[in-house]
């Protein structure tokens, strides 16, 4: 492993938790999450020694951080993305519904991301990760870091509500034309405002709308969970339904359809749009 940054305890009055102590410390691990998941992963050293969270700091410590070695891929997911925006910090691609962000699946868009993007050359240049998630069944447009420090970065812009996601649904019954939607999710505050841009009547649905979203919170399966608890699920979706209201063999009806944020490095506003899929079309034209 290599040292990437490296920390010396000057003074300190009483002996403190590493896991308190070390947060800001290193730039490329300026979060308590982000220290947190350093830490576990066995990248932080002090004295030369593997650290845990319950170590405790003392006066003339030396803390290091570690770059973690990527293992090398025997095979590479051979899978053509779409790329909207790239440069050397961040790229924009978009997401096929039908396909994981992630995980321990071989065919994911992180597998498939070295593949199709340019690698950076950023001295902290690293293999390209998605700095969020879509859910397998939703497409559209996903963030990718493409350095150590960009992934940061960015995820701090996410956790600080500066990265704005519009996306676009056909929901299913009668609607108001607009609102917001203040429903806890998991016991936690979520927050969704919502525009019908279109509606039509429908024999089996009464009426289907083409909505826009904007989550205000990151919460998993926001939009899903948020549309079905005002009684207008997404077309499409087979976990969050009205009995006798599921269309089969279409897919969710869900898009990330633009991606608003300040460029960390540039200062650039960056407003990326992906249209409505086809599915969407054939509906409202």
């Amino acid at each position: 492993m290599k040292v990437l940054e490296t920390h010396f305890v000057k003074v300190i009055e009483t002996p403190i938790r590493l896991q308190e102590y070390a947060v800001g410390i290193f730039k490329t691990t300026s979060t308590k999450s982000s220290l947190k998941k350093a830490i576990k992963k066995g990248v932080v050293k002090v004295n030369g020694k593997t650290a845990t969270t319950a170590l405790h700091i003392n006066e003339g410590d030396t803390i290091e951080l570690f770059q973690l070695e990527e293992k090398a891929q025997k095979k590479h997911f051979n899978f053509t993305l779409e790329v909207l925006f790239e440069d050397d910090y961040l790229a924009i691609i978009y997401k096929p519904a039908g396909i994981l962000v992630s995980g321990n699946s071989f065919a994911t868009i992180d597998n498939a991301l070295m593949q199709n993007l340019q690698k950076s050359t950023s001295p902290n240049t690293t293999r390209p990760r998605p700095v969020h998630r879509l859910d397998y069944p939703t497409s559209g447009l996903l963030l990718i870091g493409k350095t150590t420090e960009s992934i940061i970065v960015l995820n701090q812009l996410f956790e600080k509500k500066e990265i704005q996601k519009t996306y676009h649904a056909i929901c299913i019954g009668k609607m108001e034309r607009n609102g917001e939607i203040n429903f806890p999710i998991d016991d936690k505050k979520a927050s969704t405002s919502f525009e019908v841009i279109q509606s039509i009547e429908s024999p089996r649905f009464a009426f289907l709308n083409l909505v826009k979203l904007q989550p205000k919170t990151g919460r998993k399966h926001q939009l899903r969970k948020h549309l079905f608890s005002i009684g207008n699920p997404i077309l499409g979706d087979k976990e969050y339904f009205l009995e006798n209201k599921v269309l089969k063999g279409k897919g969710l009806f869900l898009h990330a359809s633009t991606l608003t944020f300040t460029h960390p490095f540039s200062d650039k506003k960056i407003t990326i749009t992906k249209e409505l899929p086809k599915k969407f079309k054939k509906i409202f034209p």
